[in-house]
């Protein structure tokens, strides 16, 4: 009888083996998805803040899903766009130019110190960075050096506003950003309109629209002699335009 017994537990252990486990019991638990991440840089925060438009952009990006990061003034380094820009797949940086030399730079943010001075000393004597005003700035031949083939080839949306910035925008585009969205000619960071445009922008993509309508519809109550108006010029037409990808959607 006692052996009977053994044979019956043996027989049941070999046919529990036999069943397949479910592979969830095997397999480690899934990692949650990495979250999109976007950057949003105000160059000249100090003497032209950004105030609640800063706030609506954020908001349109988490909208979109993406985790963001908002740096201004001087927490926007050399070292940080050569390390850090191409870890993220939208880049809203909003600047303006200083022109030395007949050369236009746009301003990073970080101040000039020896430290900086040493470390990129021959850039400064290349020309592809100035120091004018205390504030660094850099100019297209900085990117143009510095962000080799596809060296952004991550980030999907650069939104570059700046006074002349489509004398830049090829620059990123050659450097693997997606879609540039740029201002041309001169523009003026006071009275909030360029910032009001870019947050219709970002609205506008946060919706699922492509960079070539959110651009559009962005512009087009200015070409049609629509409200809102410079306040200071009524015939002022926004400067806003895109190169690369059209079709791109940023949800």
């Amino acid at each position: 009888m006692f052996e009977l017994k053994k044979a019956l537990i043996a027989i049941l252990v070999l046919l529990m083996l036999s069943v397949p486990i479910g592979v969830n019991a095997l397999s480690p638990p899934l990692q949650a998805q990495t979250q999109s991440k976007a950057l949003l840089l105000s160059s000249m925060n100090a003497t032209a803040p950004m105030g609640n438009y800063a706030q609506q952009v954020v908001s349109y990006l988490k909208q979109g899903g993406y985790n963001v990061t908002y740096l201004a003034d001087g927490a926007i380094t050399i070292d940080f766009l050569l390390s850090h820009m191409n870890n993220y797949s939208i880049v809203i940086w909003r600047t303006n130019t200083d022109n030395s030399m007949r050369t236009n730079y746009w301003y990073i943010g970080e101040k000039i110190n020896n430290k900086i001075q040493q470390r990129y000393a021959s850039d400064f004597a290349a020309g592809w960075l100035s120091a004018h005003a205390g504030v660094i700035g850099m100019s297209s031949d900085f990117i143009k050096h510095h962000f080799g083939r596809n060296s952004l080839g991550r980030v999907k949306l650069l939104i570059f506003i700046g006074s002349y910035a489509n004398s830049i925008a090829t620059e990123f585009l050659a450097a693997g950003v997606s879609s540039v969205v740029f201002t041309s000619g001169v523009i003026s960071l006071q009275n909030g309109l360029v910032d009001v445009l870019t947050a219709s922008i970002m609205n506008y993509l946060a919706q699922g629209k492509d960079v070539e309508s959110a651009v559009y519809e962005t512009v087009s109550p200015f070409s049609q002699g629509q409200q809102p108006q410079d306040p200071l010029d009524s015939t002022y037409a926004t400067p806003f335009w895109y190169i690369g990808d059209g079709s791109l959607t940023i949800v």
